[in-house]
């Protein structure tokens, strides 16, 4: 397991007090009690998330006594997306933020946290559930990026771009479409945040309906559309030929 593991009550209770990045708790299913209860709310107020499941995995995953509760500490750091964000205004800056629904290979994510540092990217934004961890595979994809660029783990990206659309960011989502127009028409030297989404499912509809703009990278063909990664760079480059041309 390429993830540090700790285990037992108070190991993980207060490695998650503590603000360390736990990237996920295992807890055993069936317990009930103070514990349950301490862990479902440490998990809800520091936006971990939380599997309940049976002991018999929580055996094959530790050798010790795990006392019904595993975690795994992620390889990186999560900060507060409202806090980045508030850095960014007062330092002057443009913010440019992105956000990812639903990727869930670690290399994709690891090579687009590469693209975002080499992009400017202030924060990558990503859901507590339904995302790739940050691990050690995906550092190695990322080539150490993973620790320059801000990560921000939020409970729900629809509540996350209320706050950025109400912070003064444009939402741009990224899909093919008859609503989408190519990359080259948005305007992103203004506050934007970038939301990808998988290659199979794409950007969720709500988001897309919560969007500004819906965006495309135009192809010469029918065929399947880039690989995730590969598409953040190429809108990342857009936004930093615009944001340099002036």
């Amino acid at each position: 397991m390429s993830e540090t593991t700790i285990y037992g009550h108070h190991p993980v209770a207060e490695a998650i007090r503590a603000g360390k990045g736990v990237e996920k708790v295992f807890f055993q299913q069936g317990l009930r009690g103070e514990m349950e209860k301490e862990f479902r709310h440490l998990t809800r107020d520091f936006e971990i998330p939380l599997a309940v499941v049976p002991k018999e995995k929580l055996d094959r995953m530790v050798r010790g006594a795990h006392q019904g509760v595993v975690a795994w500490l992620s390889a990186v750091e999560y900060f507060d997306m409202e806090t980045v964000l508030a850095e960014v205004f007062e330092s002057g800056k443009t913010p440019i933020f992105l956000l990812l629904d639903g990727i869930t290979d670690v290399r994709n994510f690891g090579a687009i946290c590469r693209s975002a540092v080499v992009g400017g990217v202030h924060a990558v934004v990503v859901p507590a559930s339904g995302c790739a961890p940050a691990n050690e595979e995906a550092m190695k994809a990322s080539a150490g990026a993973m620790v320059k660029v801000k990560l921000c783990r939020v409970k729900s990206l629809v509540s996350a771009v209320d706050l950025l659309k109400s912070s003064g960011l444009q939402i741009v989502s990224t899909a093919l479409g008859h609503r989408s127009k190519p990359i080259f028409e948005v305007d992103f030297k203004i506050p934007t945040a970038i939301i990808m989404g998988s290659e199979d499912v794409g950007v969720q509809s709500k988001l897309l309906r919560m969007s500004d703009a819906v965006a495309k990278i135009p192809q010469v063909s029918d065929f399947d559309s880039l690989n995730v990664s590969v598409a953040a760079g190429v809108v990342l480059y857009e936004v930093l030929r615009q944001r340099i041309s002036g």
